[in-house]
């Protein structure tokens, strides 16, 4: 089993994510890929600040990553997050997983970004037009 994890405050590109996790053995890869949305709650939002703690995050994104793999059968898995200032449609986090067959892949990827927005240090603050606030990464 590989595992690719990174922060970066650089542009992510999901299509190299995917690539990565590619696997002769794997008949599925799941992506997901989460986008900055224009508006929380019906308030417009102007931009997203991300912050992690970047040694704690690697950690526990490998973390997830190993605890995926004792629950399916993944091949690759890859957990990119993105860190400071995000603008409207910029991708902030992709989780790309390869597995022999759909429904573990699927699952596998489910796990890794709803244990990834509980677990890891990494913070958002939302920035609108009126005024910004810190939330918590997850719903």
């Amino acid at each position: 089993m590989e595992i690719f994890v990174h922060i970066s405050d650089l542009a992510l590109n999901a299509g190299e994510v995917s690539q990565m996790v590619q696997s002769p053995s794997c008949g599925a890869i799941d992506i997901f890929v989460g986008t900055v949305r224009n508006q929380t709650k019906g308030k417009a939002v102007v931009r997203l600040d991300f912050e992690a703690y970047k040694p704690m995050a690697l950690k526990e994104m490998t973390k997830i990553a190993e605890q995926a793999a004792e629950k399916w059968p993944v091949d690759k898995i890859a957990i990119y997050h993105r860190v400071g200032s995000l603008d409207i449609g910029d991708i902030a986090v992709v989780i790309a997983v390869s597995t022999p067959h759909r429904q573990a892949s699927f699952e596998a990827c489910k796990y890794a970004i709803d244990t990834l927005k509980e677990t890891v240090p990494i913070w958002k603050k939302e920035i609108f037009e009126d005024g910004e606030v810190w939330v918590a990464a997850h719903p």
